[in-house]
């Protein structure tokens, strides 16, 4: 099964509440912090909400 690597490449600063959230429970906590997490629905919808301030790349399980 295919994982996500992601990657919080911008800062949180001035952005919306939702944005904020979103980030943080995909686990991200820091600028370059990097987590994997597996494919699914609902992890690609968040990453879609925060696509502008993530890094994201498909790697082998």
């Amino acid at each position: 099964m295919a994982k996500l690597q992601i990657t919080l490449v911008r800062s949180l600063i001035g952005r919306p509440e939702t944005h904020r959230t979103t980030v943080n429970t995909l686990g991200l906590r820091k600028i370059n912090q990097t987590v994997v997490h597996d494919d699914n629905a609902a992890i690609r919808g968040m990453v879609n909400q925060v696509k502008h301030l993530v890094d994201v790349k498909e790697v082998e399980a």
